[in-house]
């Protein structure tokens, strides 16, 4: 069984829940997530708090119920604080702008990459090279960062590419003339 699940996820006074079947809606300040969960675990709201019990007691079941507590509890910290990224853009001409709904970005290659910034998330350029990426889905935030990694990870060699901020490139040495 779970330890993590057993623990109630506390609901601040400026959130909203509400709770149909299987699905969670969760509002507040910074936005609303909502989700759908597994029938083999139970979701309730008790003086303040939400409880999530296992409905069987099998191994699936007892996995399911404390991934469902983090998730809900992740979701109730995403619409209070909301979740940040930040990437940083590293390599002579690499740069990103905004245009619009769309991320512009120049990676060296022989056409600009553009991204279309998904409903929910908010990016920020600073100096054309650092990249904040916020919203209230941790999920969201996350996919869209990785999204915007893949396409140049940092390489090896020279270190050029885009990068999490305080994500750390093994470095290779290059090949040396004997």
């Amino acid at each position: 069984m779970s330890r993590i699940g057993k623990v109630p996820v506390p609901i601040p006074d400026k959130v909203k829940i509400v709770i149909t079947d299987q699905t969670i809606l969760v509002e507040g300040p910074k936005g609303k997530v909502s989700k759908t969960f597994s029938p083999v675990v139970k979701i309730a709201v008790a003086d303040k708090t939400i409880v999530v019990t296992p409905v069987e007691e099998t191994r699936f079941a007892g996995a399911m119920y404390g991934t469902a507590r983090s998730i809900i509890a992740a979701m109730v910290k995403g619409v209070t604080d909301g979740f940040v990224k930040e990437l940083e853009i590293q390599g002579v001409g690499f740069k990103a702008n905004l245009k619009g709904k769309q991320l512009d970005l120049a990676l060296g290659y022989s056409h600009p990459i553009l991204f279309d910034i998904p409903e929910g998330i908010k990016i920020t350029v600073t100096d054309q090279t650092k990249l904040k990426v916020e919203g209230c889905d941790k999920q969201l935030v996350g996919a869209v960062t990785a999204n915007i990694r893949a396409y140049y990870p940092p390489e090896p060699y020279k270190g050029k590419g885009v990068r999490i901020v305080g994500e750390r490139v093994r470095r290779k040495e290059g090949k040396t003339v004997a």
